[in-house]
């Protein structure tokens, strides 16, 4: 979105950003650890996966992105595993068949989701998450 307006302009991804503006991304997932959960939720007041990746994006570089983790997916460029950098989605399948859960890579094999528990850093490594990987995307970048 335009600064100073409602309109919106269309850009490529993946979007350059500042070091000091994906500082700021890291902080505010810092500011909804805890957060409950909620389907459906794309709010302070809850959020589900997605929702809390649009809230996110939204409020941290104005990027207007779809509201599933199955649309996300579709976006930005696909980024081998090894390759990751705090910023990227993370995606998984819980059945195999279809993209059905979205988070934030913020580092260190690290993501940033909501689950049922609320939101939530968990390890990719962990044994749920690492069977059910099933890609990853850069929508942002600061090079």
């Amino acid at each position: 979105m335009q600064e100073g307006s409602g309109s919106t302009v269309t850009r490529h991804l993946p979007l350059k950003v500042t070091e000091k503006s994906l500082e700021q991304l890291f902080s505010s997932i810092d500011d909804y650890l805890g957060t409950n959960y909620r389907p459906g939720g794309a709010s302070s007041h809850g959020f589900d996966c997605s929702g809390f990746v649009f809230y996110i994006y939204k409020q941290n570089f104005r990027m207007l992105l779809p509201r599933t983790s199955g649309e996300l997916a579709l976006l930005g460029s696909m980024v081998p595993k090894k390759q990751l950098r705090p910023g990227d989605l993370v995606f998984f399948s819980s059945n195999g068949s279809r993209i059905d859960h979205v988070g934030i890579f913020i580092g260190e094999n690290r993501f940033a989701h909501a689950a049922t528990g609320g939101i939530m850093i968990n390890q990719l490594q962990e044994r749920y998450y690492n069977f059910h990987y099933a890609c990853a995307a850069r929508l942002i970048t600061t090079e």
